[in-house]
């Protein structure tokens, strides 16, 4: 978009606000002159929208009563995809001007959407939550994530087509406490009254939803991605590591995956007075934890499994191997 378009859609954004506003207030705002400001009004009048003149000392311009700009024509998709980049950029980039700018950008796109969407998309700014600032790479269809907001802001129970990670469907009747976004994947958290038992579901796996009738009180104080993060930290994995890490929780803690470490702080060897946490990893192939752990930079022992240990060793052979090989064989 040009500069001087931008402007000009700028002045009719200024002039949306209400009221009549001065050409000299204007101008100040746009950062151009007074002439300038009576060509853009005229480039808004070419489009037939309905500036008006106020003569006299307190004069300037204003838009004719009753006007408003006709809804913003995106699709259900195409809004939700708008949506979604403006809630990462404001809950994972806490910079003021970032934020700011986000929530200036939502409430424009709201003004512009039709009523019908923008009830929708208000379920899903209240719903929402991200615990990254990761785009999603699975994206969620927009017939589900909708409703799915809809039902959990509302507290209505819902009935959903789930395939598991086994690729066995199921039809489960669930009440939703709320929708995160995780390392580039949506998910839903709630009471599954099939088993009820707290669950969480992949939503690119659910194919179907229906709001049921009736209403339900969530927890007290439930907060949906920390149920998330603890959840996918204690789920079932292929191999259960445990390591000894020389250093405290608070030094610790950051440096590790969330969703597939525990850190917890215990009594320091007899040999140290130094502070010492046990650190437990859960993962399904064990190539990465060696690099990870070199990482950390601090005094480690890996107390089980061996097969860590082997990965451990055949990392240091391959680094030392690098390191002495001569450079003229490269």
């Amino acid at each position: 978009m040009t500069r001087p378009t931008a402007r000009v859609l700028a002045l009719l954004e200024l002039l949306q606000t209400g009221g009549t506003h001065t050409v000299g207030e204007l101008a100040g705002r746009l950062s151009v002159d007074e002439r300038t400001v009576r060509r853009y009004v005229t480039h808004l009048t070419d489009l037939d929208i309905p500036v008006r003149s106020v003569r006299g000392r307190y004069g300037g311009y204003r838009l004719a009563p009753g006007y408003r700009m006709p809804p913003l024509m995106l699709t259900d998709d195409e809004a939700v995809a708008v949506l979604l980049g403006l809630l990462t950029t404001r809950r994972t980039d806490r910079s003021s001007a970032s934020a700011r700018a986000a929530d200036s950008a939502t409430a424009k796109l709201r003004r512009v959407l039709p009523a019908r969407l923008t009830a929708r998309l208000d379920a899903l700014i209240d719903t929402a939550e991200f615990t990254t600032g990761t785009q999603p790479e699975a994206p969620a269809e927009t017939a589900i994530l909708l409703p799915l907001a809809e039902a959990t802001r509302a507290h209505r129970p819902i009935a959903i087509d789930y395939t598991d990670r086994n690729k066995h469907p199921s039809k489960r009747t669930v009440h939703p406490y709320g929708l995160v976004d995780h390392a580039g994947r949506w998910y839903l958290t709630g009471h599954d009254n099939d088993s009820d038992e707290p669950r969480r579901f992949r939503v690119d796996r659910i194919t179907a939803v229906t709001t049921l009738p009736g209403t339900f009180t969530p927890p007290a104080g439930f907060e949906p991605a920390a149920d998330l993060l603890s959840a996918l930290a204690t789920a079932p994995y292929r191999h259960d590591t445990s390591i000894r890490v020389q250093g405290t929780l608070a030094q610790i803690r950051p440096l590790l995956p969330a969703t597939l470490a525990t850190v917890h702080e215990i009594d320091p060897p007899p040999s140290t007075p130094d502070p010492w946490v046990r650190v437990r990893i859960r993962a399904e192939n064990l190539d990465w934890i060696p690099p990870l752990l070199a990482g950390l930079n601090r005094p480690f022992v890996i107390e089980h499994p061996d097969t860590l240990k082997d990965a451990a060793r055949t990392l240091a052979h391959r680094l030392t191997t690098a390191a002495d090989a001569d450079d003229r064989s490269a």
